[in-house]
């Protein structure tokens, strides 16, 4: 078997390409993609995703995308890094989810939370689908990761008074956990295929947004590299979508405005497919407008 096939985000984007638009002409308006989130208002529900590291695609490059999604008027998540960058990135002025390891040494989560606290973070939170390698306890950067239980869970959400949100949730059993812990907001992924053949996010968001009767904010992650795609996204009961890759070509030539252009790109898409289907603004999305074609293949 090719093991192409097998690969989580070759999937995903096959499914997500699966999925059909059912086009609706009549009483469509202008739409209005503004998004509020944690007592906030931006212009648009797409985001950057949990990026790291990107001082190998441009000079402090995590400050720079940041700024980028300031200058798009978008929400910026975050991913691992050191306090210093986290600091320059919230000094553009960027509304910044800062997501963090699950580090064995529970005293860097708790510092870590702490300091997006401190730093007047829009929320903080954990991921949790990155404590294992095929060799045992996943090693990053030198630390050693754990897994989360929900007892723990529980008590990280108690510790601040931010937003606490979960990066990883791929499962009903999951989301419930995390609801019944007092999470505030879900990062639907498979953090860009840790396992193959994970099931795509857009393929269980539907089952989550039943879990979670639509109490918390749900976030997709993977493959979401259009407006298309965003507006699949929405439709199916995403919150807000987070685009990772399709930044990088942009943030590497450009800097933050390149990191503004693309969202403000993917944003135009988004709006254009909604005066498509009818679809007056982020609170109003149908459903039934998207068709899954899957077994058509």
């Amino acid at each position: 078997m090719d093991r192409r096939s097998l690969s989580s985000d070759h999937i995903t984007r096959a499914y997500i390409d699966s999925l059909l638009v059912e086009v609706r002409h009549l009483d469509a308006v202008l739409p209005d993609t503004t998004l509020n989130l944690y007592g906030k208002t931006f212009s648009t529900p797409v985001m950057t995703a949990a990026l790291s590291h990107m001082a190998n695609t441009y000079p402090d490059g995590m400050k720079e995308m940041a700024l980028g999604a300031k200058m798009a008027d978008a929400v910026c998540f975050s991913g691992m890094g050191p306090n210093d960058e986290f600091r320059r990135m919230v000094d553009t002025g960027a509304d910044v989810i800062k997501i963090i390891k699950p580090y064995a040494d529970r005293d860097s989560v708790h510092e870590k939370i702490r300091l997006a606290e401190e730093l007047g973070c829009l929320a903080v939170g954990i991921d949790i689908d990155h404590a294992f390698s095929r060799k045992g306890y996943d090693e990053i950067e030198g630390m050693e990761m754990r897994p989360v239980t929900t007892r723990e869970l529980a008590e990280l959400v108690k510790m601040t008074k931010l937003p606490f949100v979960i990066k990883g949730v791929l499962s009903r059993q999951d989301a419930r956990k995390c609801l019944d812990a007092g999470v505030q907001g879900m990062v639907v992924s498979h953090h860009n295929g840790r396992i193959d053949c994970a099931v795509p996010p857009l393929m269980i968001l539907p089952e989550i947004l039943q879990e979670t009767e639509g109490k918390v904010p749900l976030f997709v992650d993977c493959s979401m590299q259009s407006g298309l795609d965003a507006f699949k996204a929405l439709a199916l009961g995403a919150t807000g979508v987070c685009v990772g890759r399709p930044l990088m070509p942009r943030l590497k030539e450009k800097g933050a405005e390149g990191v503004r252009e693309v969202i403000e790109e993917i944003t135009k898409e988004l709006r254009y497919t909604m005066t498509q289907t009818a679809t007056p603004d982020l609170d109003h999305f149908d459903p039934t407008v998207v068709r899954n074609s899957i077994h058509h293949w």
